[in-house]
């Protein structure tokens, strides 16, 4: 029996937030302070601190206050959600664990430890001997902490394994939650309520990341918003089913995740272990300070992707299925002459799918529609300087389709009859290793022939009754997550260069385990630009935009019938990874011409959209968004407004910029972009469309909306539609002025 430690008391600092963890006396351990930065503690400063955290027995209580830990378990004397739930046939259901090891970065540690960024690991076994549970606790460079749990049985019977999640302690005054529903067309809508006695439990049974998953779990002071109120946050990193809670029980509140196993999914026999996801933590004052630190970390994994984001064209909205040969090499022509960079052929091109009910699962081209196969696009696309990129659904089958009929074991079910249909597709289990061989060797096989730049991964249903047929039904939601992220890996293996883009129905897959193996997301099948606008500013929440698959879309969305002007379309678009999912050939020159304006701006701006530190402004109407990037030395930034609706009062009041640097003076100036949106500056009073200059910060403030000069710089908003403006450092400025997060901004507005 391995030796109790005789304990520890670490306390981590990066990024402006501090960690204080508890592992004394044996025990699991528990964070005693997650939040801003602390001073630098001594032994017994630290030693204080979780002494003065323990609280005070209250009445009817046990007599020993119960210790949420990490794990939290009631062995301590806990009765609200159980960290660790399963069992050896109804035995040891309740396992007390006490711990023999603490590292820090690999370092055996005792008694109290300090250190930036690093990693905990804390290993115990339980008082039977029958289970080890090993803990990590990461705390990132930029602030962001992580957890996630290893267990192993050490016992001779098999352990049923119901449910692993992890906790993090979140202080009193954070009473308001903030997670997000939604649905396809429409993912992460925020909803808003009231952290009340009990647990708040968002669980998602759909297979895959979905639509209405709660994203990301808030809870904060009061009234927080992008720029103010401390907050605190989990996600939950996984793509398949899983789980986010927020608990409140007596004096203690928590917040947590892990992966919703479903009955009997996981049982582990002896020497087995079960891996929870990640689960993350980020910490901020605001939502943007929340979102900075996601944004952090996913710019700082292994293979990161450059801001210089090809801009792309899919060629769904503008054929769907009808892959004509000659018209899809014209709209090649069309795109290269825009300025496009990447072409992909979405959903068509192999089997018999000639609509979506048939050849789903054929990953071998189709000879009908393409009778000299793919190498002359392909080719003809390469000859015009663009990247080739292809649509998959490794995934899913048509029930009408050769490998379905062939292999009808290999479909997800919970009996011998298959569940019910969506969207006529049926969902192959990556779980039978000759099922996930027969896909990968296709998908390579095509790769191998053609030389395809980029996947489009999509995934277009729930996963309902999804169990092994050959193992009688049992569920594979669990192996078939892990069997995606396998073979996700093994062709980013043998095709290094190749980006893979998670699609799933639109927006149903973004989260940061599918980020490990993917370069970008599509954030919803909706392009429309007026809910686009909504969807990009809260998706931003996790990841930052060059992730963001954002195209500009035709005139008339095809999904709400909306019709936009090309700016306000293409202004909306240059905030994310930019694409194009539009029949050129319907666009006239004018529409032509400022599509390659929008385009060559974005190129020559994407160094900074794409990596600078996203800000989104809090405001008094909802239907006016205020959001920009800032670069992170500060010197220039670009912002835009779009009014959703019509504005009252009208002119709105001022606006104040936040993450500007208070020692800057900044020149401020409108971007024309399209120089064909209608005339503002007569439309509002003024005697040319000549752009104005102006200085924020400055000694002066020019004109830009005529009689409407306010003392101090200070301009009102004006009219309804999307505004630009460009924000350059000129020079240092002399102190004493006004800081730059007090400062308005001036900023003309174009009619959409």
């Amino acid at each position: 029996m391995p030796s109790q430690n005789p304990g520890a008391i670490l306390h981590l600092t990066a990024g402006g937030v501090s960690v204080v963890l508890d592992a004394t006396n044996g025990q699991l351990p528990a964070i005693v302070h997650w939040g801003g930065q602390l001073p630098v503690l001594t032994a017994e400063e630290a030693r204080t601190m979780v002494g003065a955290c323990t609280p005070v027995t209250g009445s009817s209580t046990i007599g020993v206050p119960p210790r949420p830990g990490l794990m939290p378990g009631q062995d301590s004397g806990w009765l609200g959600r159980p960290g660790l739930r399963g069992s050896f046939d109804g035995i040891g259901w309740s396992p007390k664990f006490r711990v023999h090891t603490v590292d820090l970065n690999g370092v055996p540690v005792t008694g109290f430890a300090s250190a930036g960024a690093g990693r905990v690991l804390v290993s115990a076994t339980d008082d039977a001997q029958r289970l080890r549970l090993d803990l990590t606790l990461d705390l990132l460079p930029g602030g962001l902490m992580r957890s996630r749990a290893k267990l192993t049985n050490l016992h001779e019977k098999t352990y049923a394994l119901d449910d692993v999640s992890l906790a993090f302690p979140i202080p009193a005054e954070a009473t308001e939650l903030l997670d997000f529903a939604g649905s396809h067309n429409l993912e992460r809508v925020p909803q808003r309520g009231t952290l009340r006695t009990g647990t708040h439990l968002r669980e998602n049974r759909k297979g895959r990341t979905g639509s209405d998953s709660a994203f990301i779990l808030h809870a904060g002071t009061p009234g927080f918003g992008f720029g103010n109120g401390e907050v605190w946050a989990v996600h939950t990193a996984w793509s398949g089913n899983h789980h986010h809670f927020a608990e409140r029980f007596f004096g203690d509140q928590l917040l947590g995740g892990g992966e919703l196993l479903l009955p009997g999914e996981v049982r582990l026999g002896p020497g087995d272990t079960y891996r929870s996801p990640w689960v993350y933590a980020s910490y901020g004052t605001g939502l943007d300070a929340v979102a900075s630190r996601f944004h952090a970390h996913v710019r700082s994994r292994t293979s990161p992707v450059s801001a210089d984001r090809p801009v792309t064209l899919n060629v769904w909205e503008a054929v769907y299925f009808d892959h004509d040969e000659q018209k899809l090499m014209d709209l090649a022509e069309r795109a290269a002459a825009a300025g496009v960079e990447r072409y992909v052929l979405d959903d068509g091109w192999f089997g018999s799918r000639r609509d979506d009910t048939s050849g789903l699962g054929d990953w071998v081209v189709s000879p009908d529609v393409w009778p000299a196969g793919l190498h002359p696009l392909v080719d003809r696309v390469h000859d015009l300087g663009m990247q080739f990129g292809l649509w998959f659904e490794p995934e899913m089958v048509n029930p009408d389709s050769d490998v379905a009929r062939a292999h009808p074991e290999w479909i997800m079910a919970a009996r011998s009859d298959w569940p019910v249909e969506s969207r006529s597709q049926q969902v192959l289990n990556l779980g039978i290793p000759e099922a996930y061989e027969h896909v990968k060797k296709q998908i390579l096989a095509l790769l191998a022939e053609h030389k395809l730049d980029y996947i489009k991964w999509d995934h277009n249903r729930d996963l309902i009754e999804a169990g092994n047929q050959l193992e009688g039904g049992r569920p594979g939601v669990h192996r078939q997550t892990l069997a995606f992220y396998a073979l996700l890996e093994e062709i980013r293996s043998e095709h290094p260069g190749l980006e893979i883009e998670s699609c799933s129905s639109g927006g149903a897959r973004v989260d940061l385990g599918v980020l490990e193996h993917t370069d970008r997301v599509w954030v919803s099948d909706n392009i429309d630009p007026h809910d686009r606008q909504t969807m990009l500013r809260w998706t931003t929440q996790l990841l930052p935009p060059e992730y963001l698959g954002s195209h500009i879309a035709s005139g008339r969305s095809h999904t709400t019938g909306r019709q936009h002007d090309l700016s306000f379309r293409a202004g909306t678009a240059v905030f994310g990874y930019l694409g194009v999912e539009w029949d050129l050939a319907t666009a006239t020159e004018k529409e032509l011409d400022s599509l390659r304006r929008w385009i060559s701006f974005y190129k020559q701006e994407r160094g900074l959209l794409l990596s600078g530190d996203v800000i989104r402004m809090d405001g008094p109407d909802a239907q006016v968004l205020v959001h920009g990037v800032v670069s992170p030395d500060r010197s220039e930034a670009i912002f835009a407004q779009a009014a959703l609706d019509s504005l009252y009062p009208d002119p709105t009041g001022r606006l104040r910029l936040r993450g500007l640097d208070p020692e800057v003076r900044y020149h401020v100036a409108p971007d024309f972009t399209d120089p064909h949106h209608p005339d503002w500056s007569r439309r509002n009073g003024g005697a040319s469309r000549r752009p104005p200059k102006y200085t924020l910060n400055g000694r002066r403030c020019g004109q830009p909306f005529g009689r409407h000069k306010l003392p101090g710089g200070r301009v009102r908003w004006r009219s309804a539609g999307k505004g630009w403006c460009r924000v350059a450092q000129t020079s240092p400025r002399p102190g004493g002025s006004v800081p730059a997060d007090q400062t308005p901004l001036s900023q003309p507005y174009i009619k959409i």
